[in-house]
C-alpha cells in the first residue's frame, strides 16, 4: 500500500497565505478552529471540501441520510458506489483522503441538543448544510444561547440565499421569521429541483465568511442577507448593516423556543417519500441479531459497519446501530412507526 504524501504547511497553503488579509496569522488560527456542519448535502459537500482544503482544525460532520443516487448531480463527495451509505460517514472517509491532517468526524445522526452536546468541544463556527427550517432553527438557538456564530444557507432551483449570523451584532434567523414556515408554503428540490451552480454560489458566499471568522477577520464579515439567482444573473444583499431586531426575544438571551421541543419523534423528511423514526429509548441494536431475525419475514436484506438496510411492506428500510431509521417509501409518520415498531421494536 503506498504511503500517504507529507503534510508541509508552508507549500500546502502557500497560494492561500499569499493572500494577504488572511497571511500566515490568519492560516495558524484557521488551523486550530473547529468547525460543526449540519448537513452533509448539497450545500454542506461543498463546504467541506473547501475549508477541510484551507486548512481547518477539525470538522464534525452531522448528517442522518444515507446517500441516493439523484444527490450526485450537485453532491461533491459522493460517488455511485457510496449509494445507500450514511452520508456523514462516507463524507468523513473522503475528507480524510483528501486532507489527512484535519481532523474529520462523522456522525450518522439527527442533530440534537444531544448530539451538540456530546461533541466534546464547543466549535467555532456552525454552518448549516440543511434543507429544512425545523433543524435550522436549532442551529439558530444551540448557537445564539452559546454565542457562537453561525452561518445560513440554502438553494432551491436557480436560487439561493445565504446570512451571517454573529450573536449581538447581526439579526438571527428569529429576527427575520419568528416561526418556521408553514409546512407545503416553502419550494423544495423535489417539487422545484435544484441547478449545482445555484448551490456553489451559496456555498461560496459561506465558505468565504467561514473563512474571515476562522482566520479572525471578523470585521470583514458581510452582514445582510445575500440573494440570487443564477439562472437571470440577479443578485441582491438585503438588510445590510442591520442589528438584531427589538422584538426578538433569542436575541435579548430570553427564549430559545427549539431547546424546548421534544426531539425523539417521527418526522418527514424534506420533499421525499420518506420518514425518520428515532427511538424512543436511548439504545443500541445488535445489527447482527437484527438482520437474523428478520430473514424470514424481510427480503433485500443488506448489512454494513453502520447501518442494516431491507425491505418490508413495499417500504426500504435504512437502520442505524442507535436505533434510529429511515423509511422510504411513505411520508406518513405514523405508518412508519408502526412499521419500525413492527420490524426493528427499539
Amino acid at each position: 500500500m503506498p504511503s500517504r504524501p507529507k503534510t508541509d504547511p508552508s507549500q500546502r497553503y502557500s497560494r492561500q497565505v499569499r493572500f494577504r488579509p488572511l497571511g500566515q496569522e490568519g492560516q495558524e488560527r484557521l488551523s486550530e478552529s473547529t468547525v460543526l456542519l449540519v448537513g452533509v448535502g448539497a450545500l454542506g459537500t461543498w463546504l467541506a471540501s473547501i475549508l477541510v482544503r484551507a486548512g481547518l482544525g477539525r470538522i464534525f460532520l452531522v448528517d442522518r441520510d444515507v446517500v441516493e443516487l439523484n444527490n450526485l448531480q450537485r453532491q461533491l463527495l459522493y460517488t455511485e458506489a457510496d449509494v445507500g451509505n450514511p452520508k456523514a460517514i462516507v463524507a468523513s472517509q473522503q475528507l480524510a483522503r483528501i486532507n489527512s491532517a484535519v481532523e474529520s468526524v462523522g456522525l450518522a445522526e439527527d442533530f440534537s441538543p444531544r448530539v451538540f452536546s456530546d461533541l466534546g468541544a464547543e466549535p467555532d463556527l456552525i454552518l448549516d448544510g440543511t434543507d429544512n427550517f425545523p433543524t435550522r432553527y436549532l442551529i439558530n438557538d444551540l448557537a445564539m444561547r452559546a454565542g457562537i456564530p453561525w452561518i445560513y444557507g440554502g438553494a432551491v432551483g436557480a436560487k439561493g440565499s445565504a446570512m451571517v449570523v454573529l450573536p449581538g451584532t447581526t439579526p438571527c434567523l428569529r429576527c427575520l421569521l419568528p416561526e418556521p414556515p408553514t409546512t407545503g408554503e416553502s419550494e423544495t428540490c423535489e417539487t422545484v429541483g435544484v441547478l449545482a451552480p445555484a448551490v456553489t454560489s451559496v456555498t461560496a458566499f459561506q465558505a468565504t465568511e467561514a473563512l474571515k471568522i476562522l482566520s479572525g477577520n471578523t470585521e470583514s464579515v458581510c452582514k445582510g442577507i445575500l440573494t440570487i439567482d443564477v439562472w437571470t444573473q440577479e443578485h441582491e444583499l438585503r438588510m445590510a448593516n442591520a442589528g438584531p431586531a427589538a422584538h426578538c426575544s433569542t436575541c435579548r438571551g430570553e427564549s430559545f423556543p427549539a431547546l424546548e421541543q421534544d426531539w425523539l419523534s417521527s418526522t418527514s423528511l424534506c420533499g421525499r417519500e420518506a420518514v425518520q423514526v428515532l427511538p424512543r429509548a436511548s439504545s443500541r441494536i445488535d445489527l447482527n441479531k437484527l438482520a437474523e431475525n428478520l430473514r424470514d419475514v424481510a427480503a433485500d436484506i443488506n448489512q454494513t459497519d453502520h447501518l442494516l438496510r431491507f425491505t418490508a411492506e413495499s417500504c426500504r428500510f435504512s437502520v442505524f446501530p442507535n436505533g434510529r431509521a429511515l423509511l422510504f417509501g411513505t411520508d406518513d409518520p405514523g405508518r412508519a412507526q408502526v412499521l419500525f415498531d413492527r420490524y426493528v421494536g427499539a
